[in-house]
């Protein structure tokens, strides 16, 4: 299990009818440091552009890695530090992920997961290791000031959210049960 996040950019293999893509290889991801199991697939349909997801996790002993894929339109997405002590608590890290580009993000367990939509109808999978708990899952506000997430928005445009994504807690309400391994928060890309 990488205890980092990871930006994965999967080779395409092109010719005049369009491209192939290699998107999941356990013995390629295990060469990268990701020898997670994942145990579920989760697909998601946002259909206005602005609609914003998370920022979700699951809580031990029901903790989630996640690896993110957009398959149609173009999101940014991010993965917020949330482990106990890390010297990079409540820092963030964004990428945009696009049916286009193909890019894929891994988000090892102990950050938060959450996105944007920047098209309309946009499509994401992912995966995950571990199975939905509902009284494991949990999250902290999109719009908490203190990890300022710079949602590329235009500044006219008031992001579509749950109404539980419109209440979750602050991340200084929150006493986390991951502990921090060793590695600060960094974008690592592949």
């Amino acid at each position: 299990m990488s205890p980092k996040v990871i930006l994965i950019n999967p080779k395409r293999f092109g010719d005049d009818r369009g491209w192939f893509s290699e998107v999941y290889s356990t013995k390629k991801f295990s060469d990268i440091g990701i020898s997670d199991e994942f145990v579920q697939d989760n697909h998601s349909l946002s259909v206005p552009a602005g609609t914003l997801r998370g920022l979700h996790f699951q809580t031990p002993p029901y903790s989630q890695a996640k690896l993110v894929r957009c398959i149609r339109g173009k999101i940014f997405d991010v993965a917020v530090d949330v482990r106990r002590g890390s010297p990079t608590y409540g820092k963030w890290v964004g990428v945009e992920l696009s049916a286009e580009n193909g890019r894929q993000l891994y988000i090892p367990v102990g950050f938060a997961h959450g996105f944007v939509t920047l098209e309309p109808s946009t499509e994401v999978t992912y995966k995950v290791t571990n199975f939905y708990a509902p009284a494991n899952d949990h999250g902290i506000l999109w719009s908490d000031q203190q990890v300022n997430i710079d949602w590329p928005l235009p500044a006219d445009v008031e992001p579509l959210l749950s109404p539980r994504d419109e209440k979750q807690p602050l991340i200084s309400a929150f006493d986390s049960p991951f502990a921090y391994d060793g590695e600060p928060l960094e974008l690592l890309e592949i």
